[in-house]
């Protein structure tokens, strides 16, 4: 008798900077998300597959919740809160803090609303002392009524087989949704696109990152050598040489850095070319967010 496939959709819900992109890399065993010590990473969903004999899991990791500033902020939330009508199971993760803030306050009381399982995760335990992990997960499972409540560290591996294991009793039987080597949806333009900016996000002062883009302006594989060429889109003049750095230093930096993981990611050499250009208050622009896809998903809708 041949075994029944089961295949769902997972949204990865939480503040900003609480690992939900680290989580998902460590599940898919491979860098789709970019990460970074900073809040507001991720900007657009992104989704990953898991397969796993019969069961396959599609994690969508969503930008964090937080107030909106400025248009792109408020894409980025919307994008957020239309994951839960797509998803048959919901990972809220949390660090271990002993206090519940403003920004979870809000994410509990839209989770509250929804109708599909939530999942608590108490994120980066590797960080916290085990009273701490236990007084939080009593404080979250006082809020409302989780459907399981799962404590890991993306950082280490820790209970990750057990968050999946959890995971699995909630997805319901059904065909795959892709091919089981499947690892993501996201076109290789994207990807890369997104490691650029990862490595702007790290090498680069808190004031430039959030007003930065990345939009790759040729993606050559005609060769033994890709060739790519992209452009780092800033709001500001001033930014634009910080960016460059003293004798192109800054620029060089994040150029390695963006080449040695893109050369992982597609197991082939790569020649990269970056350039900068201001394009000043792109975030409030309608247009410049749609050119940029940040708006993709509203205009097909």
């Amino acid at each position: 008798m041949e075994n029944k496939t089961k295949s769902g959709f997972v949204s990865i819900i939480g503040r900003p900077n609480v690992g939900k992109s680290t989580l998902m890399n460590k599940i898919i065993g491979q860098k789709i998300a970019i990460t970074s010590s900073k809040p507001q990473t991720t900007r657009t969903k992104i989704s990953t597959v898991y397969t796993k004999g019969n069961t396959q899991m599609v994690f969508v990791d969503t930008p964090g919740l937080h107030k909106a500033k400025n248009k792109l902020g408020e894409s980025m939330v919307s994008t957020a809160k239309r994951t839960f009508n797509e998803s048959d199971v919901c990972l809220y993760l949390t660090e271990a803090e002993p206090f519940i803030g403003e920004q979870d306050e809000n994410i509990l009381s839209l989770l509250r609303t929804v109708s599909i399982p939530v999942i608590l995760v108490i994120t980066k335990t590797d960080k916290y002392e085990k009273e701490k992990v236990f007084k939080a997960i009593e404080l979250f499972s006082k809020q409302m009524d989780f459907a399981d409540v799962v404590p890991l560290s993306a950082k280490n591996g820790r209970n990750i087989d057990t968050l999946l294991e959890v995971i699995e009793k909630f997805i319901p039987e059904g065909p795959f949704y892709y091919d089981p080597d499947t690892l993501t949806d996201q076109p290789e333009r994207q990807v890369v696109s997104e490691i650029i900016r990862e490595k702007c996000l790290r090498c680069l002062g808190d004031e430039i990152p959030h007003g930065i883009a990345v939009v790759i302006d040729i993606f050559d594989f005609s060769k033994n050598t890709v060739y790519i060429e992209a452009s780092i889109i800033c709001e500001r003049e001033t930014h634009k040489g910080m960016i460059i750095g003293k004798g192109a230093s800054k620029i060089k930096e994040i150029g390695t850095y963006a080449r040695n993981d893109i050369e992982k990611l597609l197991d082939k050499k790569v020649n990269l070319k970056l350039f900068v250009k201001t394009k000043e208050n792109w975030r409030d622009s309608e247009y410049l967010l749609k050119n940029f896809g940040f708006l993709a998903e509203e205009r097909n809708e």
